[in-house]
Formats: C-alpha cells, sequence, structure tokens
C-alpha cells in the first residue's frame, strides 16, 4: 500500500526522534525504499538490508543504514523495540527537528538498488 499525504513514521521524541521501520533481512541490498502504510494503518519506512537475521546483523545493519542516512553517528540510534521482528522502533538521539528534516529529505528520494555492487544510493542536493 502506498503511503498516504502526510503520514509520517517519525515523530519528536524526548531526546530526539522516535522513528518506525519495517526491515526485510536479505534483501539484496541495503536501501530505504520510502514510507508505506502498513495493514493496519501505521507508516513506516520500508528498509532493506543484505545482512541475515541471526545474531543480530540485520539490526547493525538497519542502526548503520539509518545513522548514515541521517548524518548520525550509529551510537546515536537505538533499537528500542522488535529485536526479533520485521517491524522496529528506533530512537535517534539528537535535536528532534534536524533529525525530523533529516528524515523528510530521505524518505521522498528513496530509489530501488540500482549500482553494480548493490548499495543503495539516495541524492543529497
Amino acid at each position: 500500500m502506498a503511503a498516504m499525504p502526510g503520514a509520517r513514521p517519525w515523530a519528536l521524541a524526548t531526546g530526539g526522534a522516535a522513528l518506525a521501520v519495517r526491515l526485510t533481512p536479505r534483501g539484496g541490498c541495503d536501501a530505504i525504499d520510502g514510507v508505506q502504510v502498513l495493514a493496519d494503518g501505521r507508516p513506516a519506512l520500508m528498509v532493506r538490508v543484505r545482512a541475515a537475521p541471526a545474531d543480530g546483523e540485520a539490526n547493525t545493519a538497519l542502526i548503520r543504514l539509518v545513522a548514515k542516512a541521517v548524518g548520525v553517528p550509529p551510537s546515536d540510534v537505538a533499537l528500542v523495540s522488535g529485536a526479533t521482528g520485521r517491524l522496529k522502533r528506533l530512537l535517534l538521539s539528537g535535536d528532534g527537528p534536524t533529525l525530523l528534516a533529516a528524515l523528510e529529505k530521505i524518505a521522498p528520494r528513496a530509489k530501488p538498488c540500482s549500482d553494480e555492487i548493490g548499495w543503495r544510493t539516495w541524492a543529497r542536493e
């Protein structure tokens, strides 16, 4: 289901921003695929990583990808729920409005993996 206008999976939280994610491990590449509304009506940032869901590898890859996308160190991204499921909740530490602005910039630019090494690239203009 496509994202509804105005539906965002992120919100201000104490000390930063909260982010709802639907993660696909072994997704072929590390990519942020945009915002979609789940079957229950909640929006989620659709993310896929190449890592397998074993020993927390997919969660680590998710944290690194989100951190890089919003321009914060991985230590500022914490998995607060969903460690063993596809639906996850992340807490990004820092200035909330700045983090929300960074998330707004990356979500509409999400593109499928297309380069030869499989890494997702997004335009930063």
